[in-house]
This record gives C-alpha cells, structure tokens and sequence, in this order.
C-alpha cells in the first residue's frame, strides 16, 4: 500500500498512460502496455522514498517473501510479516 501510494504521488504521468493504454485496448492491454508498466516500475524504483524503504526494510520484506513460498497454499498464514513491513515502511 505505502509503495502504491507513493508510486501514484511521483509517478502519475506514468500511472496516466498506462491506464489509458489499458482503457484503449481491452482485448490486449498486457501485450499492448507492457513498456509503460516498465515506465511505472522505473519511476517508483528510482524515487528516493522507495529506495530507502528497500534498504531500510529489507529484513521484513525478505521474511515476508519467504512466508509466500513456505504457505503458497494459504498466503493468510503471512499476515504477520505483511504488516511488520508495511510497519517498517510506514516509519521510513
């Protein structure tokens, strides 16, 4: 959510073409726009918010990230480490 928020305040430009990419093509968005999901991806990877998110926060993505491949099946069980990094980056 926090990374959503922030990709959505520095990279509206980005945000707006691809959702008229998407709007315009139906039929075939994912083929259509995938340069612009790239565009976002880049913005909000080279913001300097998100940046430190990923330095300062790392340790709770990672224990999250392995939580999702040890419960593939019942992802609820990850709940705790979603919201340990969502802490994490709520304080950065």
């Amino acid at each position: 959510q926090a990374a959503l928020e922030i990709t959505a305040r520095y990279c509206r430009d980005e945000m707006e073409q691809y959702g008229r990419c998407v709007a315009a093509s139906p039929a075939s968005w994912q083929r259509d726009c995938h340069g612009l999901r790239l565009s976002i991806s880049r913005c909000a990877a080279a913001h300097p918010i998100v940046q430190q998110i990923r330095r300062d926060c790392a340790g709770p993505f990672a224990a999250f990230e392995q939580c999702l491949k040890e419960n593939e099946a019942s992802v609820i069980n990850c709940s705790d480490h979603v919201n340990a990094f969502l802490l994490c980056a709520d304080r950065v």
